[in-house]
């Protein structure tokens, strides 16, 4: 103890003569700087105000343009200087379409002081990157919300039930699989799988040229020929079936932001033999990144940080290209997940708000949500009952958030801090639900499964908020049957191992073929009554959109 004292007493008389300042490496600033980027065709602006007692030693603030995979300006040289004030504005040449483009740039301010430069704020990204669009074609919403996962051998039977919606996987490691396509991007040649795009035009314009809204969901599958898309550090995975996107590189930034770019602008809709991608989901239900969005094991804040640093990059490479198209990302039901360990799994509320903090920090851009509100379990289509779960509840503590209590998400998102720069709130899509016609427990239940997809749809269809439900899938696939998960419009065989031969329509293809008839809905929806347990869908779906319809 006597010792503890004397060290005491040597320390505090060390910091009365050094100062405690002497003891700490790092700077103190007394300003900060709120900072924001805007591009016309030809030029960046950035601007903003600092507020504080001024640091500079020179009288001077410093504009700096960074790549986005650089998090530092140590080794930057500053674009331009100006006298320190209150209020900054610096303009640069953009230089879009040459390799020293800043389109995709983190913009930063700084002062110099003890020999070199220091951030005084916020890094800024350009939050317009339409202004230099090569297609304007308007954003055209089809009249109903009515989607469905197609079967790309049975689009006779997709044109049959009137589908309005439909979802595309594009997966990086198929892309880049083969050659035949060369594709030039700011000054970097890049090669495609010919064989590969052409059955993406065959099936893209097939849907397009029937007035369906294409939705690309963009997939980063294991690419050992090319490890650059790869998050670095990151190892092929068991149970691992896609993995985070690459902008912590140089190669993989510009890897990536390629090949966004020639998705966006090859299915820009301007050419009837590619046809048109209007949605892009970037990633699968990223809160599941053991299985969806590997990265490794990674805290939920430096995981949001790779994945909003990717996200920037493809939304911008998709804006260039498509002005009014719309951009995505998506995560699962599992709002307040218990079983989450936050190094690979995590809730889809933290990871909704993070991801929404983290944009909002560095420029807000128009980005959107797919969601996927599962039944709960998804073994049993019956969702009106999952409250027994106890896992369901209506307000925002709930464990998930499936049909039953969907206006938990919808009001969650009309908050003030969630809404676009416009101050509107962000359009949903339904992406990815289903609806098991097979239980566990109970065996075929494929009247409970065409009476929950109707009270789903009509819950969807109410709600000003979704723009679309898109249900997985119109054949079963065995691989999920097994697993009691038969959500198909037509069943399937399950002696072929695990591809998809539809054998027999279910009843919900009836139903998914009229409900959205404003003279057949009803009348294909009332068997499902009984089942729910109601006298009218009114009574149960806030703003029944065909209440006055109902007798």
């Amino acid at each position: 103890m006597r010792n503890e004292q004397k060290w005491t007493r040597r320390l505090k008389a060390l910091a009365l003569t050094l100062g405690f300042s002497a003891l700490f490496a790092l700077p103190a600033f007394a300003e900060t700087a709120e900072i924001h980027a805007n591009a016309t065709k030809d030029q960046v602006t950035v601007s903003g105000t600092v507020s504080g007692d001024s640091t500079s030693e020179d009288g001077k603030l410093y504009f700096f343009a960074l790549d986005p995979y650089n998090d530092s300006i140590k080794e930057a040289k500053p674009v331009a200087s100006a006298p320190y004030g209150a209020n900054f504005s610096f303009t640069a040449p953009l230089q879009d379409g040459t390799p020293d483009t800043r389109l995709y740039d983190q913009f930063a301010i700084a002062v110099w002081k003890n020999g070199r430069y220091y951030d005084i704020g916020r890094r800024a990204y350009i939050t317009n990157p339409e202004v230099v669009a090569k297609s304007d074609k308007p954003y055209e919403q089809p009249l109903t919300k009515k989607g469905l996962l197609v079967q790309l051998d049975m689009l006779s039977d997709a044109f049959e039930l009137g589908v309005k919606h439909v979802n595309v996987n594009f997966n990086f490691a198929q892309i880049t699989a083969g050659t035949g396509i060369d594709y030039t991007y700011e000054g970097k040649t890049y090669h495609f799988d010919k064989n590969q795009i052409a059955e993406y035009d065959k099936n893209i314009s097939a849907f397009s040229g029937k007035s369906m809204m294409v939705t690309a969901i963009v997939l980063n599958g294991w690419n050992d020929k090319m490890p650059e898309l790869i998050y670095p550090g990151v190892k092929k995975t068991d149970g691992a079936l896609y993995y985070g996107f690459n902008a912590a590189t140089k190669e993989g930034y510009e890897t990536t932001r390629a090949l966004m770019s020639f998705l966006a602008q090859r299915y820009n809709g301007e050419n009837p033999s590619y046809g048109r991608v209007s949605n892009w989901i970037i990633g699968n239900e990223i809160n599941n990144g053991r299985n969806w969005n590997y990265m490794g094991k990674m805290d939920i804040d430096k995981y949001v940080t790779e994945y909003v640093r990717a996200f920037r990059v493809a939304y911008t490479a998709i804006k260039a290209q498509q002005a009014n198209a719309r951009v995505f990302f998506s995560i699962d039901m599992n709002w307040n997940d218990p079983n989450a360990d936050q190094k690979t799994m995590y809730s889809a509320k933290h990871i909704l708000d993070k991801v929404n903090a983290e944009i909002n920090r560095n420029g807000n851009i128009d980005w959107q949500l797919a969601y996927h509100p599962y039944p709960y379990p998804m073994t049993e289509p019956e969702f009106w009952d999952d409250h027994n779960t106890g896992a369901i509840v209506q307000n925002e503590s709930t464990k998930i958030i499936d049909f039953e209590n969907l206006n938990v998400l919808t009001d969650y998102l009309k908050a003030s801090n969630f809404r676009n720069r416009a101050g509107e709130v962000r359009h949903i899509i339904l992406s990815e639900q289903g609806f098991t016609a097979i239980s566990p427990s109970r065996g075929n239940v494929e009247e409970q499964q065409a009476a929950a997809f109707a009270y789903a749809y009509y819950i969807a269809d109410s709600n000003p908020y979704v723009d679309a439900l898109i249900l997985s899938r119109q054949v079963d696939a065995p691989l999920e049957v097994r697993s009691s998960c038969a959500f198909g419009l037509w069943a399937c065989r399950m002696d072929v191992g695990d591809a998809i031969v539809a054998t027999r329509r279910r009843k919900i293809w009836a139903v998914f073929r009229d409900i959205d008839k404003k003279a057949k809905t009803l009348e294909a929806t009332e068997f499902a009554k009984p089942i729910v347990g109601i006298q009218k869908w009114s009574d149960v779906v806030p703003d029944f959109r065909w209440r006055s319809l109902e007798k």
